[in-house]
């Protein structure tokens, strides 16, 4: 509803979930408002490719399509700089497991107890593109994350208990970046009432 913690307009959201006969989740969001607003929606689901889930992720091979990732502050959220992956735990632009370099002497890594950053889609403006990938070695499995959206969250678990421990399961999370109305220089997450959101996620699974 309009003002509803303090956002303007009165949003209908829609998100329709498509399970296609080649193994993909297609994920479509739309929106609109009456009032200029701000939108950034997202999925957090976890993964296990294992499908055990007394097993952490941390032997799970992920890619990441980014040259850049979006460092944060001590309040978790970004200080609005673009952080070169190279050479840094950060750099997944070839496939890694998670648990190479988690556990690194790295301040942002601190921060988060592990990967809880965004990451810069280099393929972003170009439409529905492949943008993370995660391989399962025991199992086979395999995610491909496709979005047209600009950047990809990854979150291993890190804070994860009760009935499910720490660390096993990841969310990939196709978005805009964090933080972004206070951020000029970041894609824009404005509504206006003449128009509408649209953003799509497609994750595919296969097995080699």
């Amino acid at each position: 509803k309009d003002m509803e913690q303090g956002l303007p307009g009165n949003l209908n959201t829609t998100v329709t979930y498509t399970l296609t006969n080649n193994n993909c989740l297609d994920v479509i969001y739309k929106a609109n408002t009456d009032k200029k607003t701000i939108v950034n929606l997202t999925n957090h689901s976890y993964f296990n490719l294992s499908g055990n889930l007394k097993k952490n992720i941390l032997d799970h091979m992920v890619q990441i399509k980014a040259d850049t990732m979006l460092p944060v502050n001590e309040f978790f959220i970004p200080n609005g700089e673009f952080e070169k992956v190279e050479k840094t735990p950060f750099d997944f632009r070839t496939f890694k497991t998670l648990g190479k370099d988690i556990e690194n002497d790295n301040e942002q890594l601190k921060l988060g107890k592990g990967y809880d950053h965004c990451w810069v889609s280099i393929n972003q403006n170009n439409g529905a593109q492949l943008i993370a990938s995660a391989h399962h070695k025991e199992s086979g499995r395999v995610l491909e994350v496709f979005t047209n959206e600009p950047g990809i969250q990854l979150y291993t678990g890190n804070h994860l208990q009760g009935l499910f421990n720490k660390r096993t399961g990841f969310c990939l999370e196709t978005q805009h970046f964090p933080d972004s109305p206070n951020q000029h220089h970041f894609p824009s997450v404005v509504l206006q009432p003449n128009e509408t959101y649209n953003s799509r996620t497609t994750f595919k699974f296969s097995v080699i």
